[in-house]
């Protein structure tokens, strides 16, 4: 029993740092990943925002020309403008950006209400 108890003595430092090295390999993997999903989401909001712009030019209230609107609120939130379509004061509009070798994509409508 004693010779048992010699030999098992340091295991529990061993399995700490086994512990503390799969803790770090995940959170090395897992951190990139939700980066790229913030990352997303902010370009979701530019899509959101260009389409409010366009919305708003194409309506009359805010001079200028609605793609060139949106073009350029895409552009101030990082991303830049794939297409732009009007029906009437509606538009829809397709952003793009490229993060951490992944393309991402978002799409968004604005208008006055039906």
């Amino acid at each position: 029993m004693i010779g048992r108890l010699r030999s098992e003595r340091g295991s529990g430092t061993v399995l700490a740092i086994a512990l503390i090295g799969a803790s770090l390999t995940v959170t090395a993997l897992v951190a990139p990943l939700l980066a790229v999903l913030a990352v997303g989401q902010s370009v979701q909001n530019a899509a959101d925002a260009a389409a409010l712009a366009a919305a708003d030019t194409a309506s009359g209230a805010v001079a200028g020309i609605p793609c060139g609107a949106a073009a350029e609120a895409a552009d101030l939130n990082g991303a830049s403008v794939i297409s732009c379509a009007l029906d009437g004061p509606v538009a829809t509009v397709a952003v793009a950006r490229t993060a951490w070798g992944f393309d991402l994509s978002a799409r968004a409508r604005a208008g006055p209400p039906p």
